[in-house]
């Protein structure tokens, strides 16, 4: 597998979400958690989303429960949480494991095109991977960074 369209994971809500969907645009896959000092990233996830336009631009988020166990169980619990406390409309997928022997393959490829500073092992919750219409990963941006800070990079991915 050599590009984001190459995989098909689950969406949150169930059911095959091939990632083929997202051909030509610029796309922002995170990890997310309900219940992390992170969370409120969600807020401005869901503004570039908005910004760039669905026709250009997708946030793509996966949550994950490896980290201090901050995501909920059930699925549904997970997109009303979104949807009601930060008014998440970005597509939303199935809980994944981001690392270890059970990695969901899509963070395996995207941690192998590019590590962070402790390898490429995902530090934390909103760990986010930018990618070019080309379905490569462009750049990596650990958890600490805010939504705001990955608008410049947007653009310029956008206008490449």
């Amino acid at each position: 597998m050599t590009t984001l369209y190459d995989f098909t994971p689950s969406a949150l809500t169930g059911g095959a979400h091939p990632l083929d969907a997202y051909r030509g645009k610029v796309v922002l896959v995170v990890n997310t958690a309900s219940k992390c000092g992170f969370t409120p990233q969600f807020k401005g996830l869901e503004e570039l989303y908005q910004e760039f336009g669905a026709d250009e631009f997708a946030v793509l988020g996966f949550p994950c429960d490896q980290f201090a166990h901050q995501e909920f169980d059930d699925a549904d619990e997970i997109g009303s949480f979104c949807q009601l406390n930060y008014g998440v409309t970005f597509p939303m997928f199935a809980k994944i494991d981001v690392n270890g022997s059970g990695a969901d393959p899509l963070f395996k490829w995207l941690r192998s095109a590019k590590g962070g500073v402790l390898g490429d092992a995902i530090k934390w919750n909103f760990t986010k991977f930018l990618i070019g219409r080309d379905g490569q990963v462009r750049k990596r941006y650990a958890p600490t960074v805010e939504p705001a800070k990955i608008r410049a990079d947007i653009v310029d991915v956008l206008a490449a």
